[in-house]
């Protein structure tokens, strides 16, 4: 397949740096945003308290800075798409460090969430620009395995950085979270700055270049729309449950929250499991089949927790959690893969294409998780949760039944290295 063994696929501008290097750069900066949103979670009781606030304006300070990171995506790939991965990342991480130092100074609450936002405009472009960088880097068959090892590497520090969050808010006060927050967004910077070449591939200018000619290659084709839609989709599988999980186990079953919090882990590292295996299994086999594993597995882990809820078996968390488990395992098999393939569809647009599939996972999923709300908080049992996820998980495989064409994928590829090769010899 010449998408994977052609020479265009994988050329550099500049040299890489070592494998353990590069997967340490792409981690942090992947990382450096959602574990700033995880750290504050445990500090927000405080912080109400010390503005003087509800609880209710205190929590802006994660709903917001979610809008933020939805927003970045938008913006920021298409401007790594123009400018080049480093400059954009520079200059986000660079928003976020001033940001992160207004957090600090904060004197009201109201400052704190503008200043929360502002960071997660800046953060969030290591999210965005580290999946461009991928495609930069490695050739189609291998995106969808490291995507999944990063994600992997950065889902064993987001599990620690809550707790990490509350025994420094115990033992320094809440402004310490930003300190903290603002010294290695800096190092992020610093490593970016010394050891990341620019990876973005050279752009002709021509007719079918630029955001509009991104824009429209991309949305004109079924194949990154059904990739794409299959990732997001798949993502609201989990703000669906993340949202209805508290009312369903606290409200429903009569437990505490700190034993949800334990059962909400266990689906956490599911997820990392999944990944984990994505890795071993992705030099085996293709994008489309890792993408239809997951799919079957996904439902029938679907379908068993409905069968539970209808049961009446999912009245105790280990039933809930147990099938929510598989079905997270295969999630995590979906979500990279059909994530590698929407940013291998254009490549010189990937930049454009993570950050329309991160813009919409991130927006859609604030209503997800408000629907998942909804389903918990109003009847009397999971059934509800358990139909939604059934209906998502069906969603998913319908996008790459009906709208990614067989073998479509990889000719649109090889047709866009042809015309790039054909137009450099004529020059």
């Amino acid at each position: 397949m010449h998408g994977v063994t052609g020479k265009s696929d994988a050329v550099l501008i500049s040299p890489a740096p070592t494998s353990k290097i590069m997967l340490l750069l792409l981690v942090t900066m992947t990382g450096v945003a959602p574990i700033s949103l995880y750290m504050l979670v445990p500090a927000l009781p405080v912080l109400a308290l010390s503005f003087g606030r509800d609880i209710s304006i205190a929590q802006m300070t994660v709903s917001l800075y979610m809008v933020g990171l939805a927003c970045s995506q938008i913006i920021m790939g298409p401007l790594s798409d123009r400018f080049g991965r480093r400059p954009v990342l520079l200059a986000g991480l660079g928003l976020m460090i001033v940001a992160s130092a207004g957090c600090i100074f904060a004197e009201s609450l109201p400052q704190l969430i503008a200043a929360r936002f502002f960071q997660a405009l800046g953060g969030a472009t290591g999210m965005v620009v580290s999946r461009a960088i991928i495609r930069d880097l490695y050739p189609r068959e291998r995106v969808g395995a490291m995507i999944s090892l990063v994600i992997a590497v950065m889902m064993i520090a987001q599990m620690v950085s809550a707790l990490f969050g509350g025994l420094l808010e115990t033992a320094f006060g809440w402004r310490a979270i930003f300190y903290v927050i603002t010294a290695a967004a800096l190092l992020v910077a610093i490593g970016i700055a010394v050891a990341l070449p620019e990876t973005r591939r050279a752009r002709d200018g021509g007719p079918g270049g630029g955001f509009r000619g991104d824009i429209s290659g991309l949305f004109g084709s079924r194949a990154f729309v059904g990739y794409m839609l299959c990732q997001v989709l798949a993502s609201q599988i989990i703000f669906t449950f993340a949202g209805a999980g508290p009312y369903i186990v606290v409200t429903q079953m009569g437990r505490s929250s700190a034993e949800y919090g334990a059962w909400f882990a266990t689906t956490g590292f599911a997820y990392l499991i999944g990944n984990l295996f994505c890795v071993r299994f992705a030099p085996r086999h293709s994008i489309e089949k890792l993408i239809w594993f997951g799919l079957a597995l996904q439902l029938a882990g679907a379908l068993l927790n409905l069968a539970w809820g209808l049961a009446g078996l999912n009245q105790m968390p280990s039933w809930l959690f147990g099938t929510q488990m598989l079905v997270m395992v295969a999630n995590a098999f979906v979500m990279s893969n059909s994530a590698a393939g929407a940013i291998s569809v254009r490549p010189q647009a990937a930049g454009t294409a993570s950050g329309a599939m991160g813009f919409l996972q991130m927006g859609l999923g604030s209503l997800f998780s408000q629907f998942g709300a909804y389903l918990g908080g109003h009847f009397a049992s999971p059934v509800p949760l358990n139909i939604a996820v059934v209906m998502l998980s069906v969603a998913c495989a319908a996008t790459m039944v009906f709208l990614v064409p067989r073998g479509g994928v990889v000719a649109t590829e090889e047709l866009i290295e042809q015309a790039e090769e054909e137009e450099t010899g004529l020059l």
